[in-house]
């Protein structure tokens, strides 16, 4: 077998490992499951796909964002490792029976945790050999299980089908807490940790106080007048984005701006998304449905308009700024009462409490009358209890777990009711004081005194790195002080995707109106 410098460097093009890289390897092909915390940018995918290449069996790989997985497959094509395949929602069903009878010919699959679901797609996997079950952005189990993503609870199940085969849990910005979290929810299985400092040393950090919404937009454009970099602006706010990009776009005239949101179309997205990736467009303003898996290396600017309501997310978008290691800025922007958008997010993210019990008792209906109904009912319960997808599947692993949905059947539950009704409530509370909890850890950070990156990064590690460049706003940044690489001209050519983008935006600007 080669080594692994050869490996890297004949798949890759790569002459050595990054921090962590390597020992993370060499715990994989030991056979030991491995939880492994790197920063953001320092190519954790490469933890997994080396092994793909070099172990026996096939390598599955759970990811939670199907851009990520097209990007990752193409890529790995292109250096001529062709055993490769996503499997997720944008795969139509024929394709994907296809996909599912050829299933043993790949070495490297991706799957999202709702695919494997899937009942027809376990029965295939379980025929193969599973040499190592990857778990990528693991503290989406943490982050995102509970409310968004409850399907990653459910990985320790198909672990547990696959004949618990090797785990390789990856993330950029897991506390201990979230690290205690990830092993709890995957049975407290025996781990083998990996965890290295994920400040990025080439960052500085300023936070800017502003009065109003245009005040914000003021700064944006004398920032970006000033220095006219690759940059992303953070929002919470769908229409937010929309209308500030259009500003900046009318101000800016020397760079381009466009909007990504998950509320678009997603061949409107796929098409911004590599626009950017290309420096056809130089600045985007996006909310969090934009970043995560992007690898652009010369982002120099990362803004957040809003803050989001946890460091870790905070952290993770940061996180695209700087990869190829040049000085790059994380900027805030905050005003006066910027705390309630947070935190009204929080409160709308689970059902609200006296709804639970008018819920139990409508479900509780359907499953002692006509079983047809109940193919349909989760969209009637939705309508009628005005509650959104994200709520529906909270409470549809509630009610999983506590047996009163089985295989997809809802189950009267007798004399458990009051039992059950009683312990969504209490998780209901326990999750928003915990979201609470953390958006307090930001606001605090935004407020703070003392050295930002210190702050920001005391819960994740015992030592903070010396900055290459600048630090931050209370410690030695300005952006008089800021020497950030720019591009000596920007192309004055408008490429046909960008007439293209043109009017897929006014076609959307239209059907707003």
């Amino acid at each position: 077998m080669e080594d692994l410098e050869t490996l890297l460097y004949r798949y890759f093009g790569f002459n050595s490992f990054r921090t962590g890289q390597k020992e993370i390897i060499e715990d994989v092909l030991a056979g030991h499951n491995v939880l492994g915390v790197l920063p953001t940018g320092s190519g954790k995918s490469l933890c997994y796909q080396v092994p793909a290449i070099t172990l026996g069996g096939a390598v599955v790989v759970v990811s939670p964002l199907l851009s990520l997985m097209s990007d990752q497959v193409k890529q790995l094509k292109a250096r001529g490792f062709k055993d490769v395949v996503a499997i997720n929602s944008f795969v139509d069903y024929k394709e994907r029976h296809i996909l599912f009878e050829q299933l043993e010919t790949y070495k490297l699959i991706y799957v999202s945790p709702e695919m494997l679901q899937n009942e027809q797609l376990i029965k295939r996997l379980k025929l193969m050999s599973i040499s190592l079950f990857v778990i990528d952005e693991a503290h989406c189990i943490s982050q995102w299980g509970h409310e968004f993503r409850p399907d990653y609870l459910k990985l320790n199940t198909i672990i547990q089908a696959l004949k618990y085969p090797p785990i390789l849990a990856l993330s950029a910005t897991a506390t201990p807490e979230v690290q205690a979290d990830i092993i709890t929810q995957l049975d407290e299985l025996p781990f083998n940790k990996h965890v290295y400092p994920m400040d990025r040393t080439n960052i500085a950090f300023s936070v800017q106080n502003c009065q109003s919404k245009q005040d914000k937009i003021n700064y944006l454009e004398e920032v970006l007048t000033t220095f006219p970099v690759p940059a992303m602006i953070y929002f919470s706010s769908k229409k937010e984005a929309e209308l500030v990009a259009r500003i900046l776009d009318e101000k800016l005239r020397n760079l381009r701006v466009s909007f990504y949101h998950g509320g678009m179309d997603p061949l409107d997205r796929t098409l911004i998304q590599q626009q950017f990736m290309k420096d056809q467009l130089d600045v985007i303003c996006c909310t969090s449905a934009f970043g995560m898996g992007i690898d652009k290396p010369n982002v120099r600017l990362v803004v957040h308009y809003h803050i989001p309501t946890q460091i870790e997310s905070f952290i993770q978008e940061v996180g695209r700024a700087g990869r190829d290691g040049l000085s790059s800025v994380s900027l805030v922007l905050y005003a006066p009462f910027d705390d309630l958008l947070p935190k009204r997010l929080i409160e709308s993210e689970l059902p609200k409490e006296e709804q639970i019990t008018s819920i139990v008792n409508a479900l509780e209906q359907v499953a002692t009358s006509d079983q047809t109904q109940a193919l349909n009912s989760h969209t009637l319960i939705m309508e009628r209890f005005e509650i959104n997808e994200v709520q529906w599947r909270f409470l549809q692993f509630q009610f999983e777990k506590h047996d009163m949905i089985k295989k997809n059947q809802f189950m009267p539950i007798y004399n458990k009711r009051i039992e059950v009704i009683e312990s969504i409530k209490q998780k209901i509370e326990e999750r928003n004081h915990y979201k609470m909890k953390k958006l307090q850890e930001i606001l605090a950070w935004v407020s703070g005194t003392s050295c930002r990156r210190e702050q920001l990064f005391h819960s994740f590690q015992t030592t903070i790195k010396t900055p290459d460049f600048l630090c931050c706003d209370l410690c030695d940044f300005s952006f008089q002080k800021w020497e950030p690489l720019i591009k000596s001209s920007q192309t004055e050519t408008t490429s046909w995707e960008l007439e293209l983008a043109a009017l897929f935006l006014q076609q959307g600007a239209e059907n707003e109106t």
